[in-house]
């Protein structure tokens, strides 16, 4: 398993790079560690400005092969967002390397968890999470789907949608109490009572009676989390009790 060392002696061989690299013009820090809130476990994180004129693909190619022969790290996967791209890396001992690059003209913290290392930034507003209506929404259309599933007799996918369904009141838990709801962050940071009210969503089994049952207690948490969007929720609750009854078909 990798140490702090071993993520800090990749860390400084990136920036290295970058400040050597006259393409591009500015980096900065993002995720836990931009704000000392990383431990044993954080992965890193970096991102980086490229000059307008350049290709950003060319650069990304370029430094995945120094990463690879340097480090032997793994390509897992890109991930566009916005005018940004993403790619995750995995080095030996487990270590997730995530780097991004921007055009220069639209480098800039898109939330608090960013420190500008060398360059400029430019100001940008905050992404917003997920509206409270929106993953009651979700949450709603999952629960829908792994009835049907269930009463197909598609018992693996079943599970699937009733995990999503636990997995986004969960969030809508999170979002009422202040708490990041982003990857399930802030899941282990709710109360007792309400972690145990969703234990019982985890079905044990895909056996027909226990994907119910799981269903159903993901449904009762999801209808006690509905205090922000009160109006959908009193419209949509008796469809949902429809979902946890038996069905004569």
């Amino acid at each position: 398993m990798f140490s702090a060392q071993d993520r800090d002696r990749v860390r400084l061989s990136v920036l290295q790079l970058a400040e050597s690299d006259p393409r591009v013009v500015a980096g900065a820090e993002v995720g836990s560690l931009a704000q000392g809130e990383g431990d044993r476990w954080s992965d890193l994180d970096l991102t980086f400005a490229v000059a307008n004129t350049i290709p950003m693909l060319e650069v990304l190619d370029d430094w995945t092969r120094h990463l690879v022969e340097e480090f032997d790290a793994a390509q897992l996967f890109d991930l566009p967002s916005g005018a940004s791209i993403y790619r995750v890396f995995l080095l030996p001992g487990c270590l997730q390397f995530d780097l991004s690059l921007t055009p220069a003209s639209k480098f800039g913290a898109i939330g608090p968890k960013f420190k500008l290392i060398f360059g400029d930034a430019v100001e940008k507003p905050f992404a917003q999470p997920p509206s409270a209506s929106e993953l009651f929404g979700y949450a709603v259309h999952h629960a829908v789907r792994a009835r049907f599933c269930i009463e197909r007799g598609r018992y693996w996918q079943a599970e699937y949608w009733i995990s999503g369904t636990r997995d986004y009141a969960l969030s809508l838990a999170c979002r009422r109490r202040g708490l990041s709801a982003s990857h399930g962050r802030g899941f282990d940071d709710l109360p007792p009572e309400t972690r145990a009210i969703f234990t019982g969503a985890l079905a044990t089994s895909l056996e027909r009676d226990e994907l119910l049952r799981a269903l159903c207690r993901a449904i009762e948490g999801l209808l006690l989390e509905t205090g922000e969007v009160p109006d959908l929720a009193a419209k949509v609750e008796p469809r949902l009790r429809e979902l946890m009854a038996a069905w004569d078909v």
